[in-house]
């Protein structure tokens, strides 16, 4: 079977709603990625055969096709085509297993996978709530879901909550992770881990190159005293993921283009696996989907050497642990979306950057990166470290 490789990988730093990137127009946040990646990776612009991005709040300044909209804001040809995909949390680690397809199809050879969120400029939940406000429409759950589910509305908040009582994590120990989570991200980022994979974005004439969200002074006393999102629950704002702008992509190529423009891999990708289950408790696919991964790529859970499990919430990485026998210091080695933020649709290319890199940087040969994702579905990406 052909091969499919992951040349360049980037990200920009993430901006706090209403922080540091308030002031950029997510297209035009996305195509300094795609810049970026073509730039870094020496590639010639023209041969990129297609640009897939993914994005979850597709209205205002995301409306209109937002993946067209960063290549027309890019220095990219007018002739690179593009597609805007939406698979929740999942959208742009998605959008590399679709790019990851075409190529190892033999239908192109160089294709850019990236997605983008501007969470301060198109609020989430915009695209439901607009609509609501003005009286259109019902929703996006017919009656036919509600009554086959038992529910009015899907909630990943409430999702989150059946997980930790599933699982019986106490507030503690998901406060506990979620302070690692700031230590872990504020350690790699003294260390310069992210210098590699961060595209800077001028910001008020200087340089935006540093997540915004990290705490380096965070304490368990802070997060405790933090506010619960239900009352007698155990999930509160300090033990989930951040708010976050930001946009991320990786570049993937074939065999044939790696020898054609004389590029050097990051990355082979082993193995794209994506699962659906439960919608109501949601967030727990991302552990079957692990389980089918490693099944079909003939690994264990001990073959691969860094994890990258999104933050979205705390007990999502902790059932994640616990029921594949992972080891955790394996596991978001570099911090998570608690410390470094959640920017949706560009979360999943974001992670892939964080992987590859430290993958290279460590000396490490396999990585998995999985993300839970609105509606009970989950994908999982293995890749190889060739750097």
């Amino acid at each position: 079977m052909a091969e499919a490789y992951i040349v360049e990988a980037v990200r920009t730093a993430g901006g706090k709603r209403g922080g540091a990137l308030k002031d950029w127009h997510p297209a035009d946040m996305a195509a300094e990625v795609l810049d970026a990646l073509v730039e870094r990776s020496g590639v010639d612009p023209a041969a990129v055969e297609d640009v897939i991005m993914g994005c979850v709040g597709q209205a205002g300044e995301q409306s209109f096709h937002v993946g067209r909209n960063a290549v027309l804001a890019s220095k990219l040809p007018e002739s690179v085509p593009a597609v805007t995909i939406d698979r929740q949390c999942g959208s742009s680690q998605q959008a590399v297993q679709f790019a990851a397809q075409a190529v190892m199809s033999g239908t192109q050879d160089v294709v850019i996978a990236s997605g983008v969120e501007s969470m301060t400029r198109v609020p989430m939940g915009l695209p439901f709530t607009l609509p609501a406000e003005h009286g259109i429409g019902t929703g996006p759950f017919s009656k036919r879901i509600q009554d086959r589910f038992g529910v009015k509305m899907f909630s990943q908040f409430i999702g989150a909550e059946m997980i930790a009582e599933k699982h019986g994590f106490t507030r503690d120990e998901l406060d506990r992770f979620a302070l690692e989570s700031h230590r872990k991200a504020a350690a790699a980022t003294q260390a310069g881990a992210f210098s590699d994979e961060i595209v800077p974005l001028q910001v008020e004439g200087a340089e935006h190159r540093t997540d915004e969200g990290i705490r380096y002074d965070a304490t368990i006393e802070g997060i405790s005293s933090v506010k619960l999102l239900k009352e007698g629950g155990r999930i509160s704002a300090a033990n989930a993921s951040q708010i976050c702008d930001g946009a991320s992509g990786v570049l993937v190529i074939s065999e044939r283009a790696l020898k054609e423009h004389g590029l050097k891999p990051l990355a082979r990708i082993h193995n794209l696996t994506v699962t659906a289950g439960d919608p109501v408790i949601m967030l727990e696919e991302v552990i079957p989907a692990t389980r089918r991964a490693l099944q079909r790529s003939g690994m264990t859970i001990d073959e691969i050497d860094l994890y990258e499990v999104n933050e979205a919430f705390a007990p999502v990485p902790l059932a994640w642990l616990r029921e594949t026998g992972a080891d955790p210091d394996r596991l978001n080695v570099n911090g998570g979306a608690i410390a470094l933020g959640h920017p949706l649709g560009a979360s999943g290319t974001k992670l892939m950057a964080t992987l590859v890199h430290a993958l290279k940087s460590r000396g490490k040969r396999f990585g998995l990166q999985t993300m839970c994702e609105g509606g009970g579905i989950a994908n999982v990406t293995i890749v190889e470290n060739l750097a």
